[in-house]
């Protein structure tokens, strides 16, 4: 569960970030399930609870190199993240941290990162 400000401006990016659909089963109008192929894989909660600059949970998403860690992090930019200017980078990392729309933030996690060529 990611807990958001404003459900529509959330189902909209998350539902693009990640190919997903909303699956149509609200419990209320502070809840949104989205899905994949295999059933529910996000869901949505309206929170009053201000965003944590470093929650103790956070989504990552993996790719399988440096360009393709380049072009999620520019996909998910032109669909409304913004990249965080994260003061606990470690010297070599292999993630870049975004935030969404809502402020959560999250990682793009570079799989292939510091392996042999």
């Amino acid at each position: 569960m990611l807990g958001v400000d404003d459900l529509p401006r959330a189902e909209t990016f998350w539902t693009k970030a990640l190919g997903l659909r909303p699956t149509g089963e609200w419990v209320n109008e502070n809840w949104r399930t989205l899905s994949g192929e295999d059933g529910p894989v996000l869901a949505l909660m309206r929170s009053e609870t201000p965003v944590q600059r470093h929650p103790r949970v956070h989504l990552d998403l993996f790719v399988d190199s440096a360009e393709e860690q380049a072009a999620e992090t520019a996909r998910l930019v032109a669909l409304g993240a913004v990249q965080v200017d994260w003061e606990l980078y470690p010297e070599d990392p292999d993630f870049v941290v975004l935030a969404d729309p809502e402020g959560n933030v999250f990682c793009i996690v570079d799989l292939g990162h510091g392996a042999a060529n």
